[in-house]
């Protein structure tokens, strides 16, 4: 592409120098095709290596040969993706045959959405899936007479063709990517446009069955708005098209012409419409040059999902100075409008590219390519320029990258378009040719950008000669490779990038050639086959790139090691000359090669002589044990050996040959991996890895566990292939593709395929069973594409048998691997804190996708044959199986690292619930279904328990693994099984109490509190752990128990509780108390407490007496007044001060009440509330007119007797008496210890720092000044005074 002003070698000292170069082996003739018949037949032996030469070749050979040492000239060398379906192969030999040499007879493009190749051979147009491995499933359109213009040899020119492809449906990147993996047709629609006519065909849906006729759009080439003719006879030069939201099968396009005149196409399924939105005007900018192309240069549609709104699209269109951004709008009638117009060659060069510099002539925008964000426009520029010192022209060719604002408000006003600064300059423009040759307009502007392929940065530039050049900024310095083939090859066509197998990164460009198919680049190739960019001019040393001279100081222990060569394909062989950057990774990556191949030479003496030499002093003299996990040598050798590529596999051979081949492949590798432990036992690196490295000999081992599950994984597919071969079906339904397992198969090895595209000329099934190491990949393909495999549309019994033939492929996969362990148990390190390929989350993911799935279609609404349910019912209850292990393995080895794992317990949990639920709930379904085929007239019971328990048992024993104890509980009760639902609760022994506990709940919750009893007569510590929380029934089992003192206690604690706990792991709590039941608790504990006998039991006692006598007290006061018959008062306990208060409120019958209660508390009560009882003095004072009492006491001149029977009515002499008297009952201690009566008896008590008297305390009443002396003498006459009233009495249990 780009030539530089040099004259190039000769080509026969080019192919002297390429035949000096190492090359891959030629492949055998045995496997090599007849010629095609289009290919020359003296074809050069060097050059771009032949399409049926495989280049997965090199992805065979061992790792340890292909290091950075011996080169990578493997892996710098294109690779052949795909070659052309039969259909075109033989359309290019005919059109070959009519026509002549020397012009550009073919047009075809590749559409990255779609992953499609398209391409025209005469009057045919053939579509296929340039991914596939062996491309044969192609269609052939007609091209209508009314495109192919005039029958002149321009008519005939491949460049005069333009295609949009439309893929109907809005799907995203990972549902694109799986259909096509799976090569499935989805509606598609394609408009091909002819450019110097614009004469339009479109196809509403190629793959539809019926009608393939195209809908024409023939509108002549005098209806163009400019008919003097354009550059290179095309009218248009660059067509986009977007599907019509709601529309069926509609879609619009948009062209443009050199001249700016821009078009929209209406095409539908009807018709097609043309209309013209933007007249062509005549450019202002470069006056010198001629108007023709001044106008539009390229069009781009901004990503979806960029666009604010839904009813709405934007669109760039690419100018001579400018970008303009158009608006799209689908409401009501489609309507086009120009928001904004950037300029980007002008006078600012902080906005673009600066013109009118010294040395500058002129200034080409040849294409623009937005990334699939919508973030960055990277534009292809083009600048003619004289050399001031030399006076030669040339021309410089650099990319200048753009960012879009996203938010960016555009002027409303429909007439009057204002220039916008809708776009950033993200850097200086990056040069990537400073000097290269002149060329013409024409070529200038057959130019065309593509972006997004690794490395990522990359752009390829493909120009009208047939070229294409991939470029990146790498390591300071723009790097360049051209991709040219040779000879017959034919010139590329276009370029795309691999789709990704997920909505991650890109993959490598892909190119389309015109005679050798399609061709990949890999990211190596790029990087290290890249050149610097040719005839550097050291005169314009400045020119290169602006934006990086700081980061090339900075990264010139990088550069050194670039030897720098001509851009093109000659670099493919030269990869030996590459040296490592950095000295310290090269030092490492040294030692590491040649510890590695030492241990592949002692291991192939062992195969060979079947004895070790010394092997572990040299190995680790090598430093062979350093390195630990993957980078670890023994894992790579051991990886090496299971993933390696059989030599005998090819697409070409027939499909019996190939299951044959891979299954002795697998078989041989099998042995080769137990020779490699046997050398390491041996030679005694077992046990080294063993004690020091052991995860790495974890993976050594789990690699003969892949491949044993890779092995049986192969039979089950033949078994499959085999069966469905037998049986009489149509011929569609006997292909491969009619199983899950096979699709599953392809999308794993095509993802494998994209991300390596050395493998990309092999067969999917060849990739997949060749990568043994990652069969992980199998299982993240269940977890994120299983929607992709089992489509909804397929009829229900359909789903089923594919869901039963993935379920059945886990299951063997993992159940190998684990027979493997089982039998090489001996080898396995210690696995403390190891954690297991099957406890991977991808794993674990991958196999709970498949059993949910399951799960689905069994609790699905859609009858199905009990006979499948009852196969899948088996499946599930095998992925149950597997997949709790798993988990229980991963939490072990998280246990003992010490690492949190609250959060995969709980997953575990709920996994494990709803597997085991669904099972159960199945097995139930199935029983029945036994009962009534094998059930006689009469009901059998014992029969149908038979059925059950047989059935059940897997569940049982799962469930009892793995503590699954609302299965177990539900086995047990729907069984009626006392018996074995106590021997479960004495085997399943686990954390929080294990399924004893559990089963105590579940009576609880049925208030089955008679059952719970008896069983408390084997579980007697269980059922007292259990029942602590529960007062209410504890005491019965300490009764049970003997344990009358505890008892007492509990009824106790019960009678007295405020408010019972709740818990939320039962259904059935405690309800509240009332009085009765309360003053029964107490009794019940004053009882246990006399049946117990302890030290003390006299005083528990006594302190049971007081709570019942403050109960029956708060009993009486909530009875007294309406206003406390609350619940709040009528079933919980009141607090002693409360009640005390309650009695302060009220008349004079409550205020003695309010001395009783205190009567019954405790010292420590009496102490602590002094302040209450002093306020009981008072209150007591103010019931009686003591001012009253005095004056007739003076005025009648009462004798001691009257005095004596006035003042006891008072409340004061009840109170004393109460509370002094010496007969009053009183609980724990006496009313003297916390308030004297007199004042002189504080001091004799010395008391008179701590506490008044009652003297003291009705000192302060407002009456004492005048009636003091009979106040006190009520309270003398009350203490002295025996205190015989039914205090003393004993008291009556409640009926």
């Amino acid at each position: 592409m780009f030539s530089p002003a040099v004259r190039k070698p000769h080509l026969l000292h080019r192919r002297d120098k390429e035949e000096a170069s190492p090359s891959p082996p030629p492949a055998p003739a045995a496997h090599t095709p007849s010629p095609r018949g289009f290919a020359v037949h003296d074809r050069p032996a060097t050059g771009t290596p032949a399409p049926w030469t495989s280049s997965s070749l090199l992805a065979r050979i061992s790792t340890s040969t292909r290091t950075d040492r011996t080169g990578d000239s493997g892996q710098i060398q294109p690779v052949h993706v795909a070659e052309f379906p039969p259909k075109v192969r033989n359309a290019q030999a005919n059109l070959l045959k009519k026509s002549f040499s020397g012009r550009r007879l073919l047009a075809g493009r590749i559409d990255k959405e779609t992953s499609l190749a398209w391409m025209i051979c005469g009057n045919e147009l053939f579509i296929w899936s340039y991914l596939a491995s062996v491309a044969e499933d192609c269609l052939v359109l007609e091209v209508p007479s009314s495109l192919m213009g005039n029958k002149d040899a321009k008519s005939l020119c491949g460049s005069q063709w333009t295609v949009c492809v439309m893929r109907w449906g809005s799907i995203g990147a990972s549902t694109r990517n799986s259909g096509g993996m799976l090569h499935r047709r989805s509606s598609t629609g394609f408009i091909l446009c002819n450019k110097r006519t614009q004469a339009i065909a479109y196809w509403p849906d190629i793959y539809a069955k019926s009608n393939k006729s195209p809908v024409l759009g023939s509108f002549g080439y005098d209806d163009t708005s400019s008919g003097d003719g354009t550059f290179g006879n095309c009218m248009i030069n660059s067509l986009i098209a977007v599907a019509v939201p709601g529309g069926v099968n509609e879609c619009i396009a948009i062209a443009s012409e050199p001249t700016g005149t821009l078009w929209l196409f209406q095409c539908s399924p009807a018709a097609v419409h043309r209309r013209e939105i933007q007249k062509g005007t005549l450019g202002v900018y470069d006056a010198d040059h001629s108007h023709k192309n001044s106008g539009g240069r390229s069009l781009a549609w901004l990503p979806s999902k960029v666009s604010s709104e839904a009813s709405e699209r934007m669109f760039f269109l690419l100018t001579s100075h400018e970008l303009q951004c158009w608006s799209i709008s689908f409401l009501h009638d489609i309507n086009c409008k120009k928001l904004g117009s950037q300029e980007i060659v002008g006078n600012d060069g902080d906005l673009g590219i600066k013109k009118d510099i010294a040395g500058q002539k002129n200034i080409w925008l040849l294409d623009m390519q937005i990334d699939e964000y919508g973030k960055e426009i990277s534009i292809l520029v083009a600048t003619f320029c004289k050399d001031r010192v030399s006076g030669s022209n040339y021309t410089q060719y650099s990319l200048l990258t753009m960012l879009y604002k996203p938010n960016q408000k555009f002027s409303s006003e429909d007439n009057v378009t204002k220039t916008e600064r809708f776009l950033e300059k993200k850097a200086p423009s990056q040069v990537i040719i400073p000097k290269a040759r002149v060329e013409d307009e024409e070529f200038l502007f057959s130019m065309r950008l593509k972006t997004g392929g690794k490395p990522s940065g990359s752009v390829i530039i493909l120009s009208g000669d047939g070229t294409a050049t991939v470029a990146i900024y790498w390591r300071g310095s723009t790097r360049l490779y051209q991709f040219d083939l040779p000879w017959d090859a034919g010139k590329v066509l276009d370029a795309s990038v691999i789709p990704s197998s997920d909505d991650r990164d890109e993959g490598s460009w892909v190119v389309l050639t015109e005679k050798a198919g399609v061709w990949a680049i890999p990211e190596k190739a790029v990087l290290v086959g890249g050149v610097e960019p040719p005839e550097r001019s050291l005169s314009r040393k400045g020119s290169c790139n602006e934006a990086v001279a700081e980061e090339k100081r900075r990264n010139q222990a990088f550069n050194a090691s670039v030897v720098p060569r001509r851009a093109s394909s000659e670099a493919w062989s030269a990869g030996e000359r590459q040296r490592p950057a950095l000295a310290g990774i090269a030092q490492q990556a040294v030692v590491d090669e040649e510890s590695e191949m030492l241990l592949n030479r002692l291991f192939h003496d062992f195969v060979l002589s079947g004895t070790v030499h010394e092997a572990l002093q040299k190995l680790r003299a090598a430093g062979a044990f350093d390195k630990e996990g993957e980078m670890n040598i023994f894992v790579r050798i051991s990886k090496s050996i299971v993933n390696t590529l059989s030599k005998h596999w090819t697409t070409t051979r027939e499909a019996e040959f190939l299951a044959s081949t891979i299954v002795s492949s697998l078989i041989e590798k099998q042995q080769k991996h137990e020779k490699f432990l046997q050398f390491l036992v041996l030679s005694k690196c077992h046990e080294e890895l063993s004690s020091k490295q052991r995860a790495a000999m974890l993976t050594v081992m789990e690699h003969g566990e892949k491949l044993s599950g890779m092995i049986q994984l192969r039979e089950l597919q033949n078994a499959l292939s085999h069966q469905r071969s037998s049986t009489k079906l149509s011929p569609q339904s006997k292909d491969h593709s009619a199983g899950a397992l096979w699709n599953l198969i392809q999308l794993v090895g095509e993802k494998a395929r994209r991300n390596t595209v050395l493998l990309m000329d092999r067969d999917n099934a060849e990739v997949f069973y060749s990568r043994v190491s990652d069969i992980e990949d199998l299982l993240h393909c269940l977890s994120h594409q299983l929607q992709y495999i089992i489509t909804g549309e397929e009829h229900p019994s359909v789903q089923m048998q594919r869901a039963l033939e993935l379920s059945n492929a886990c299951l063997i996969l993992v159940q190998a691997a684990l027979c493997y362990r089982e039998e090489h148990k001996d080898w396995y390190p210690s696995p403390e804190g190891l954690t297991t390929w099957n406890s991977q989350p991808v794993v674990r993911s991958g196999i709970w996708r498949v059993a949910s799935f399951v799960m689905e279609l069994l609790t699905g609404p859609v009858a199905a044959d009990m006979s499948m349910k009852s196969n899948l019912w088996s499946q599930l209850e095998g992925l149950t199986d597997i997949l709790l292990d798993a988990y229980i393995g991963l939490l072990t080895a998280k246990f003992e690292r010490g690492e949190e794992h609250g959060v995969l317990v709980q997953e575990y949990c709920h996994r494990r619930d709803e597997l085991l639920g669904s099972l159960y709930d199945l097995a139930k379904q199935i029983v029945d279904a036994k009962y009534q085929e094998s059930a006689e007239v009469t009901d059998n019971l014992d029969l149908k328990e038979s059925i059950f328990r047989e059935v059940t048992s897997p569940i049982l024993a799962t469930a009892k693994r793995h503590e699954g104890y609302q299965t177990l509980w539900q086995i047990c009760y729907d069984l009626s099984d006392t018996g074995l639902l106590r021997s479960l609760m004495h085997d399943s022994v686990g954390p929080h109490g294990g399924f004893s506990f559990f089963v105590f709940k579940q009576l609880l919750n049925r208030r089955q509190y008679a059952k719970l009893s008896r069983l408390g007569e084997e579980f007697q510590e269980e059922l007292a752990t259990f029942l602590k929380g529960r007062d209410d029934l504890l005491w019965l089992h300490e009764i049970y128990l003997n344990q009358f003192s505890s008892a007492s206690e509990t009824l106790h604690n019960c009678a007295l509780l405020v408010s019972p706990e709740e818990d939320a792991n039962l259904t059935s709590n405690r309800k509240q108390l009332s009085f009765v039941e309360r003053k029964r608790f107490l009794y019940l504990s004053k009882i246990a407490a006399a049946a117990g006998k302890d030290a003390g039991y006299e005083g528990k006692i006594t302190r049971i007496d007081a709570d019942i006598r403050i109960l029956n007290l708060q009993e009486e006061i909530v009875q007294h007044d309406p206003e406390y018959a609350q619940d709040k008062y009528t079933t919980k306990p009141v607090r002693p001060s409360e009640l005390i208060e309650m009695c302060l409120k009220r008349d004079r019958e409550l205020s003695l009440k309010a001395f009783e209660v205190f009567a019954w508390t405790s010292t420590s009560f009496r102490s602590s509330n002094r302040g209450l009882l002093e306020a009981c003095w008072m209150n007591a004072a103010d019931q009686d007119d003591w001012v009253s009492l005095s004056q007739e006491s003076t005025s009648e001149g009462w004798g001691d007797k009257v005095i004596q029977e006035s003042l006891q009515g008072t409340v004061l002499f009840n109170a004393s008496r109460l509370c002094y008297s010496p007969d009053a009952v009183v609980y724990e201690g006496t009313f003297e210890e916390v308030l004297p009566v007199k004042k002189e008896d504080v001091y004799l008590r010395g008391l008179e720092s701590r506490c008044l008297s009652v003297e003291e305390v009705l000192m302060q009443h407002k009456d004492f000044p005048d009636a003091g002396k009979l106040m006190m003498t009520a309270v003398i006459m009350g203490k002295e005074l025996p205190y015989t009233i039914t205090a003393a009495e004993p008291i009556e249990m409640d009926s």
